[in-house]
């Protein structure tokens, strides 16, 4: 079986593909840079002594996407695993007059992914059986002044692979949400972060692949913040909205 990753520089996405490359299976990497999905695949193989590929995908473009899960349909049979990690941060300001940045955020965050699963769930439907794993994240639990726009597309993600997920399971076919909370990656670094909350991303990709191999639904990682989150969203919005989060 196979494991195809969408935003192979993903420092999470590594850590969950290491596990698969453990247990043998073929790691095909999928990156908007053609040189970095090559360097990871070239990495892997030598590593993990397993048989790895590398593809070129933009998440922004959506004319391509359609024959880019084609070919890669068309190369790997056996594809079982999907892991889609597309993210970007941006900057609420920025984002707050400046709809471009806004779009950007949107786009990456949500409209591409989307584009993408689409053509992967009308394939493994029709096969009934597979596996989509997406990386969403516990911003998109409750909406905060400090990040609405990312936690907005966020959110938007979490409720379209619920409804994804509930379309796919009579054809055998399981769809995880994942919801990191801080990781120690690119996207955090320089950020004044509560270091007993901060993760790496070697325990997320172990969570992550532990979730994908017993087809769980929805996982956050570390798990703890599962109990956050509750508290969070617990809170009446004539409270929420006077805090400084």
């Amino acid at each position: 079986m196979s494991l195809l990753i969408l935003g192979a520089n993903s420092l999470i996405a590594q850590a969950a593909a290491s596990h698969f490359a453990e247990a043998g299976h073929e790691i095909i990497f999928g990156g908007r840079k053609q040189d970095e999905p090559e360097k990871f695949a070239n990495d892997f193989a030598i590593r993990y002594k397993c048989k790895t590929r590398a593809e070129y995908i933009d998440a922004l473009d959506y004319a391509s996407h359609k024959k880019f899960v084609e070919e890669v349909l068309a190369k790997t049979p056996d594809l079982e695993y999907v892991l889609i990690v597309f993210g970007y941060l941006g900057t609420q300001e920025k984002a707050q007059s400046d709809f471009t940045e806004a779009h950007r955020i949107i786009d990456t965050n949500f409209t591409g992914v989307v584009s993408v699963c689409e053509l992967f769930a009308a394939e493994f439907e029709s096969v009934k059986r597979g596996n989509i794993a997406v990386i969403s994240s516990v911003a998109g639990d409750r909406g905060r002044q400090s990040n609405y726009m990312y936690g907005s597309a966020k959110g938007g993600l979490t409720v379209y692979l619920s409804g994804l997920r509930n379309r796919l399971f009579k054809s055998g076919v399981n769809v995880l949400t994942i919801k990191p909370g801080f990781v120690n990656t690119p996207m955090t670094y320089g950020m004044p972060l509560p270091k007993p909350l901060v993760a790496s991303p070697e325990k997320v990709g172990k969570d992550i692949h532990k979730a994908m191999v017993k087809r769980k639904s929805v996982i956050y990682t570390p798990f703890f913040w599962r109990w956050i989150m509750l508290i969070i969203t617990s809170i009446p919005e004539f409270m929420f909205k006077k805090l400084k989060l």
